[in-house]
């Protein structure tokens, strides 16, 4: 794990990257989540400056505090409860996870942080040939499907016998592989390409976001990812039906990173 300098000398200014691990080296969680909080004191303590950390980890899932107890996996896999905003998703090989600690302006403004950094993760998927959007009422990035009345038929039926559609209590987790989050390109509905979840604390942030490259999606179908029941998730190598690696997208989205949160003028939120 690469340590952040400390000392008299002044911090310096900008975005810094640092690297946690990847691949073989993948970090842990509560390993992560401990460098996390170190990095936020120093931040606020202005000993560094804002600090990206940038990893993959070992796989795992995560609770946000608004998850409920009947998003989380049903066989009993643990679940790290966390102390970001959100709900319950999966963090694991093959996602390029990023935890700006960002010191912001009082009031903070939580949605516009969130928003940039949807920005920076929109021009990333643009760059290699995937439309990223928002989706009104849910935070991360996403790929949009097609308008009901034109996706395919499950099983043959009908879309318009899909139980999402009339159902609030409709649970992927119990309805068979053709509903399962991971099968949600198949089914061309909206899926999510990247997770945002974060937390200020004395006006630092922690947590981030959550792009998925190349993992295996199927370890999302335990779990209704972020308390969504009516989409899935996707990845960049399945929008783009090739393979697709960490290494190819770590320094695409260490520019658009910078680009955005550098560039950004830090406002506090209009009271």
């Amino acid at each position: 794990m690469t340590a952040i300098s400390r000392g008299e000398t002044p911090v310096p200014e900008g975005l810094r990257f640092v690297h946690l691990g990847f691949g073989a080296e993948a970090v842990e969680y509560e390993s992560a989540w401990q460098e996390q909080r170190r990095v936020h004191a120093a931040r606020f303590a202005d000993e560094v400056p804002d600090t990206c950390l940038l990893l993959e980890h070992q796989a795992v899932y995560t609770a946000g505090r608004r998850t409920s107890d009947d998003e989380r996996p049903l066989d009993g896999t643990p679940v790290v409860d966390v102390d970001r905003g959100g709900k319950i998703t999966w963090h694991g090989p093959g996602q390029l996870v990023g935890y700006p600690i960002q010191k912001l302006p009082r009031p903070v403004d939580v949605v516009a942080h969130v928003r940039r950094l949807e920005d920076a993760l929109i021009r990333v998927c643009a760059e290699f040939g995937v439309e990223g959007t928002r989706v009104e009422g849910r935070s991360g990035v996403w790929v949009l499907g097609d308008p009901v009345e034109e996706r395919a038929a499950l099983g043959g039926l009908n879309l318009d016998f899909d139980p999402r559609v009339t159902d609030e209590l409709f649970d992927p987790r119990l309805n068979g592989p053709e509903y399962a989050p991971s099968n949600a390109g198949q089914r061309r509905e909206d899926r999510k390409l990247a997770a945002i979840g974060i937390r200020v604390a004395k006006g630092v942030t922690m947590h981030g976001f959550a792009l998925n490259v190349n993992p295996d999606n199927t370890s999302f179908d335990k779990i209704v990812p972020c308390g969504i029941r009516d989409a899935g998730v996707a990845s960049l190598a399945n929008e783009l039906g090739r393979e697709i690696t960490i290494a190819d997208v770590l320094p695409v989205a260490e520019k658009h990173l910078r680009d955005v949160l550098e560039g950004a003028e830090l406002l506090p939120r209009a009271v």
